[in-house]
């Protein structure tokens, strides 16, 4: 098994010991775990502060960014884990979701939390993928 950790050009720094995504070659297939993503910019400042729609749109194209730089497209992602600050939010956050993830028809897991761990994100998304 080779690992490889993928860190796409122009990302923010992550703020802890971890990495935008970890591929896993496994000789005859290949997973992706991407870590969770908020919509924060490279500067380090948050996009679109408490605006779900907006939020999820950006976290989708940072998602994007990590499963293209592992060789990955959307119809690759095998299961989503999202968690939402406001159960309110999740009419916004379906429909950017169902534009990028509709064919991939993903495990996917929804959960609604007190905070995240930027003030002002509402939205933050991890997935794995398999190819």
């Amino acid at each position: 098994m080779n690992k490889t950790i993928i860190y796409p050009q122009g990302f923010a720094a992550p703020r802890g010991a971890y990495s935008p995504g970890i591929l896993l070659d496994l000789g005859g297939s290949r997973l992706l775990f991407a870590t969770g993503q908020l919509a924060v910019d490279p500067a380090g400042e948050v996009v679109g502060p408490d605006d779900a729609a907006l939020q999820t749109e950006y976290v989708f194209k940072l998602i994007g960014e990590i499963l293209a730089a592992a060789g990955m497209t959307f119809d690759h992602v095998v299961r989503t884990q999202t968690y939402l600050t406001c159960m309110d939010d999740f009419p916004k956050f379906s429909a950017v979701r169902n534009r990028y993830l509709g064919t991939a028809l993903a495990a996917s897991t929804l959960i609604e939390v007190k905070g995240l761990a930027r003030a002002g994100c509402c939205v933050e998304v991890e997935v794995t993928a398999a190819r």
